[in-house]
């Protein structure tokens, strides 16, 4: 913001071999975890519930105990620091705004606590409500505002702090989903326009993929890979985070390889040469076949058939689901981006043919990626 006469420089932030162990629970929250941040950068930690990826951001916050190694802002470690001198700014899921203040006081707040002085402290918050669309509404109260509203006034207290680096805890899981869509475009708009460090958590990888430089992915505590959004995509290191990330996922089978290809159900289906040669020189005579569900081409004659238990028309694309022959009943449904214009029915049998080249396979005992 243009109006702080000492604007602070930006930062860069390190986890170096960062743990975190709670007191009642022997296993690590956060287990080693190795993570460089560039200054500028928006870097999205994402994993389902349990990965550790709030506890990550908690520990840079302060909230949380850094139990082994460290963290560090600007290549400084504060794991020992005070939440309130680490030059951090938080965004919460749940805005955590005053009610009995004005829009304006919410975002002034933490300057008046800080002893700024009333003029700067206006004009703070009046820059950052041009930034977010909320000059009209700096004399309501938090209680007279929708969902969406009150998220971007806990934006704005951020913004106005002028921090080396803003946190965001799933900030918009409490808004209806077309208001997410333009919410997550509106942060992501905001954060290029300061260029502060943002580190944003999220168990919603739609919203990694759309909205980071960089996605961080976490399992049970453990970093699997750190990426940009197309190679996370295209180029998984295992079998985890290509399941995990991609909508819908990516379709993950346990095949035998035959001489040219792999049984796919109790289908033979041609593989790429150079993935054949990868899976033999790793020795295996069984990986577990990835194919995204915009793979396949579809036709009444394909060698591959899908008996359809589920259509999802989405306007531009369209999903069918459904089941391979040889399928375990149990496993989960089989899907396809469907690319005719007139989609099959429920109980059609379609035909796929897959092309050759965008198969990945992962050694079924250690899940990692072979080719």
């Amino acid at each position: 913001m243009s109006s702080s006469p000492n604007r602070k420089a930006m930062a860069q932030v390190s986890y170096v071999n960062a743990t975190c162990i709670y007191a009642n629970n022997p296993v690590p929250a956060v287990n080693g975890l190795n993570l460089e941040i560039a200054d500028g950068e928006f870097m999205v930690l994402v994993g389902p519930s349990g990965s550790g990826k709030s506890t990550a951001l908690r520990m840079l916050a302060g909230l949380e105990p850094v139990s082994g190694g460290t963290v560090e802002i600007g290549g400084e470690d504060v794991s020992d620091k005070a939440p309130r001198d680490r030059d951090i700014a938080m965004v919460f899921q749940n805005y955590a705004l005053y009610p009995h203040m004005s829009v304006a006081e919410n975002m002034g707040f933490a300057l008046k606590l800080r002893g700024v002085e009333k003029k700067e402290r206006q004009a703070r918050v009046r820059e950052a409500a041009a930034m977010l669309d909320l000059e009209e509404y700096l004399d309501r109260r938090p209680g007279a505002l929708s969902g969406g509203q009150r998220q971007r006034v806990a934006m704005g207290r951020a913004v106005v702090r002028e921090p080396s680096v803003f946190l965001m805890d799933e900030p918009l899981s409490n808004l209806d989903a077309k208001l997410r869509v333009e919410t997550r475009a509106n942060i992501a708009a905001l954060q290029a326009r300061l260029g502060t460090t943002t580190i944003y958590v999220t168990h919603d990888q739609v919203e990694a993929l759309t909205m980071g430089d960089r996605v961080a992915v976490l399992r049970d505590g453990l970093l699997q890979q750190v990426d940009t959004p197309r190679n996370l995509y295209d180029s998984p290191v295992n079998e985890f985070v290509a399941g995990f990330i991609g909508s819908p996922a990516m379709n993950l089978r346990e095949a035998r390889l035959v001489p040219g290809g792999a049984l796919l159900g109790d289908v033979a289906i041609p593989l790429h040469e150079e993935t054949l040669v990868a899976a033999h020189r790793a020795g295996l005579e069984t990986v577990t076949l990835g194919l995204r569900p915009e793979a396949f081409t579809s036709s009444l004659d394909g060698p591959l058939p899908l008996q359809v238990t589920l259509v999802e028309e989405l306007g531009a694309d369209t999903y069918v689901y459904g089941q391979l022959p040889g399928d375990d009943p149990n496993s989960k449904p089989f899907v396809v981006r469907h690319s005719g214009r007139i989609p099959p029915a429920v109980g059609d049998v379609l035909g796929l043919d897959v092309a050759q080249g965008t198969e990945l396979i992962f050694d079924p005992a250690t899940g990692s990626r072979v080719k």
